[in-house]
């Protein structure tokens, strides 16, 4: 009996004590077309120390995620706040001056609550024009540097260029991806 109850004491202290990292994104990473079981944060959890909380939302902006996040800090009180954002504005074309503006006020944020922002680089596909993607996938490493903060790399650069891993819209990964994503992933959050 007393075993039983040591291994509960450790199982449920590591719980108790385990990093949080919250998960601020869009439907890269809120498992698009898919069940949520089978989304990479999910798969994820099951093999990392770290407490996963998936704040992400299909269609999300930066503007949207902004005004969720003073929330969902006092909410969750995570240690980490992994910011995948920033596609759907630039897939709506719009201006670059408030994506940028919004997300250095994400990453303002989330410092203020002593936490530590982990920016995602993120890229649109080129038919906006080399000009407009170019200074819009430029954002990151400015802000990353601005701020002095990890940026990781796109997770999709290895993804999206095979047809097999997306669904058929072309901008989202597919169910077989999800296992792929989630390796990618566990290497950088094992860095951090």
């Amino acid at each position: 009996m007393r075993i039983i109850f040591i291994i509960f004491l450790c199982i449920f202290s590591q719980t108790l004590f385990a990093k949080k990292l919250l998960i601020l994104g869009d439907s890269l990473s809120a498992a698009y077309g898919m069940n949520y079981e089978q989304g990479w944060p999910h798969l994820l959890q099951q093999d990392t120390q770290w407490q996963l909380i998936n704040a992400s939302i299909s269609g999300e902006t930066t503007a949207g995620a902004a005004a969720r996040l003073p929330a969902l800090l006092q909410q969750h009180q995570p240690d980490a706040v992994l910011i995948e954002l920033g596609g759907n504005d630039g897939l709506r074309g719009f201006p670059l001056a408030p994506i940028k503006e919004n997300l250095n006020s994400i990453i303002n944020l989330v410092q203020q609550h002593k936490a530590q922002p982990i920016l995602m680089q993120m890229r649109i596909p080129p038919n906006y024009g080399p000009r407009y993607g170019k200074s819009f996938a430029k954002i990151y490493p400015e802000l990353a540097q601005q701020h002095n903060i990890v940026l990781w790399p796109f997770f999709m650069e290895q993804i999206a260029t095979d047809k097999s891993l997306m669904l058929a819209d072309g901008i989202h990964p597919n169910a077989e991806a999800q296992p792929k994503i989630k390796d990618i992933m566990l290497k950088l959050i094992d860095e951090l």
